[in-house]
């Protein structure tokens, strides 16, 4: 299903950057794409890397504990992939000349691109849907960009102000209606946190032909019929005549009730992983590094002190517990500076 899947909302959006000039933070004048490079360019990214972790600043999107990915890009314009194949025999006889520039997509301006994959949820650890209609979808949506409003207001202001229509907005509701004012479908979603694979949605091929062929062979069979002069159906006595109409007819209708149903079917959505929500996620990188220790430890341990060892590591680490102690969102591992949350207990 287009923006929704898994559990997660995989949102899109292209902003008009504004023309014109604007000063940048030492007083300098600039275009406002000038501005947002320069914006973008300084704004933290996840400690992900020891170039990033010596900066010692988090990306403002790990305050968020339901953003597994966020992404700003700006767009000049859009690329140009060569000139259309053609057959340069067939080309030479219509007259084509391959020497004249063919039409280009342009864009209008240049856009912000904005992308995100957020656990499709109206509150941080709330469990991931199954399956969400098309308002539920929107309110995740919409409760997502209320959450970040709160939590990096100054960080999306520096950069949407670059925007055309950014003015309006003053508080989280603004920026969601903001958000959906530019968004464009996302209709290839990606995620793979799943611990087995999940089960796709089987294709009953054989009964679709089927209920389709029945009506046609009829169609056929009283259309050969009729062509050799023959009034009525061998063995079942009907008009021949009529056959062709029904025949024809059912079958234009169950071919196109076959390739709606395929499309449908098609675009239900696929079910969310087991811990596939970001403290799952989290919790997860946690107890791999955590558990990979363990057992490293208790190599040559006798079965009472493992007994015993495995007791202390479940009290200690909680695995069900994802609230923590766990890994904190955007560093790269629990062994990193600032890279374990303690938890509530």
């Amino acid at each position: 299903m287009p923006n929704f899947d898994t559990g997660h909302y995989f949102l899109t959006a292209l902003v008009p950057i504004r023309d014109g000039m604007t000063t940048d933070a030492g007083g300098v004048e600039v275009t406002f794409i000038q501005n947002l490079r320069a914006t973008l360019a300084v704004l933290p990214t996840a400690l992900q890397s020891p170039a990033t972790e010596m900066i010692g600043i988090n990306s403002p999107f790990a305050r968020d504990r339901s953003t597994h990915f966020a992404r700003l890009v700006v767009l000049d314009d859009v690329i140009f992939n060569g000139r259309e194949k053609s057959d340069p025999i067939l080309g030479r006889i219509e007259g084509k000349d391959p020497i004249t520039p063919e039409p280009l997509d342009e864009l209008n301006c240049a856009y912000l691109v904005f992308t995100a994959d957020f656990d499709a949820v109206l509150a941080e650890g709330d469990p991931l849907p199954k399956t969400l209609d098309l308002p539920a979808q929107n309110r995740a949506r919409d409760a997502w960009a209320n959450r970040i409003w709160e939590k990096m207001q100054e960080e999306l202001t520096d950069v949407f102000s670059n925007c055309e229509g950014f003015d309006e907005v003053s508080d989280g509701d603004d920026f969601a209606r903001y958000l959906k004012r530019h968004q464009v479908e996302t209709t290839m979603p990606f995620n793979d946190y799943w611990l087995t694979m999940p089960k796709f949605s089987d294709l009953p091929l054989l009964p679709i032909l089927g209920a389709v062929a029945v009506p046609l062979v009829l169609a056929l069979v009283a259309l050969a019929t009729l062509l050799l002069g023959g009034d009525e159906l061998p063995w079942l006595g009907w008009s021949a005549a009529g056959s062709v109409w029904v025949g024809g007819i059912l079958t234009v209708i169950l071919a196109i009730a076959a390739v709606r149903w395929i499309n449908t079917n098609g675009q239900k959505p696929l079910p969310p992983g087991q811990y596939a929500d970001l403290p799952g996620v989290l919790k997860s990188l946690y107890l791999q590094k955590t558990f990979t220790t363990f057992a490293i430890d208790q190599q040559g341990a006798s079965y009472e002190e493992l007994h015993d060892a495995f007791g202390a590591f479940l009290d200690e680490h909680k695995p069900l517990d994802a609230s923590g102690p766990t890994q904190a969102p955007g560093v790269i591992s629990i062994g990193r500076p600032g890279g374990i949350v303690a938890g509530e207990g």
